[in-house]
């Protein structure tokens, strides 16, 4: 039976230039364990793929076929996905058509995207369950997660998104639209926006009710839909991204959640990454991946927010993070693979 101890709002805070979990005690409780999964936006649409609906659709398929061995240890799950390949062909639409329709407002693009790879998710979901003789259904949450207005990183915007642009159109669009431009990887030029913290998850304790009737709910696509709030209480959309494995994080923590499963593109979270010394870590505490990460052993553009988000979850009072690489969430889930992050013995 769900219990509610206190509102569900679960915030970080900037303290000593960190962000920190400022209300860390969970208040949810439910009758059969939770797992929250988050994975990225190329596991439904790749760099080789035609980026059909049919193709997405299949990719869809695939990902939550890799998810049911997580039901079938028993666990309710609730699933986070990416949206950075989506939102960047949203933006190339956008770009496209612009002297024909308005482009839309980047807060406007996470939301279309979190419903419509939500709609892919529920379609699998659907035509998958009954076939591994689960009598479940899925339901999207199109998510609403709040940011500080006052954020520094809106004031040094450094994630690339969308279309690449040659040098002269990125200068004509930073003196028309007044966007941050920057080279991208030798490619082009990118727009850059901010990419701020989470605060707080909105809609947790929805969530939290269709979690306790039995449904997988899909929610924090990409990190959430970036709002903030006035002092007079008024909710407004941001141009901003949210790193998805934050909002996981978050969310997880915010649920009780008793597993936090983190999927990427590698086996186990090594030392030394591509080094003569890497070496893989099946297993650590929290204060040797929190040591780690503050050594530069994980890098901030691929394994880093992972383990931080993972610290992150853990400090909030989170039980288990694990890190495996998707196609072998089934083998890491029997410990024979992939990376589990646990408190501390002391």
């Amino acid at each position: 039976m769900l219990t509610r101890e206190r509102p569900p709002v679960l915030k970080f805070a900037i303290r000593n230039s960190k962000f920190e979990i400022v209300n860390p005690t969970p208040f949810f409780s439910f009758v059969r364990p939770l797992a929250l999964v988050a994975f990225g936006g190329n596991a439904l649409l790749r760099p080789e793929d035609s980026g059909t609906t049919a193709d997405q659709l299949e990719r869809a398929r695939e990902a939550v076929r890799r998810l049911l061995p997580v039901l079938g240890r028993g666990y309710e799950l609730v699933v986070v996905h990416g949206n950075g390949p989506q939102v960047g062909n949203v933006l190339i639409q956008n770009e496209a058509a612009a002297e024909k329709i308005p482009p839309q407002s980047l807060d406007f693009c996470v939301a279309q995207t979190e419903g419509s790879i939500g709609f892919l998710l529920e379609l699998a979901f659907a035509n998958e369950l009954p076939r591994a003789g689960f009598r479940k259904e899925a339901v999207t949450i199109v998510t609403q997660v709040e940011v500080d207005a006052a954020d520094p990183a809106f004031l040094k915007p450094s994630k690339p998104i969308g279309p690449f642009f040659t040098r002269e159109r990125a200068a004509a669009l930073e003196e028309s639209l007044g966007w941050t431009m920057a080279e991208d990887s030798g490619r082009g030029w990118r727009k850059l926006v901010a990419s701020p913290k989470p605060r707080s998850i909105r809609g947790v304790d929805i969530v939290a009710v269709l979690i306790n009737r039995g449904h997988i709910v899909v929610a924090a696509g990409g990190g959430g839909v970036p709002v903030v709030m006035s002092e007079d209480g008024e909710v407004r959309g941001v141009e901003a991204v949210i790193d998805k494995d934050y909002a996981a994080s978050m969310l997880a923590a915010a649920l009780s959640a008793d597993l936090f499963i983190i999927l990427t593109g590698v086996e186990r979270v090594s030392r030394d990454f591509g080094k003569p010394t890497e070496e893989a870590l099946p297993e650590m505490d929290v204060e040797t991946a929190r040591r780690l990460l503050v050594e530069g052993q994980f890098p901030p553009g691929s394994m880093g927010p992972k383990i931080d988000a993972a610290v992150r979850f853990i400090e909030a009072g989170g039980k288990e993070v694990l890190i495996a690489r998707a196609e072998s969430l089934s083998l890491a889930l029997e410990g024979k693979t992939g990376t589990l992050i646990r408190r501390g013995t002391s």
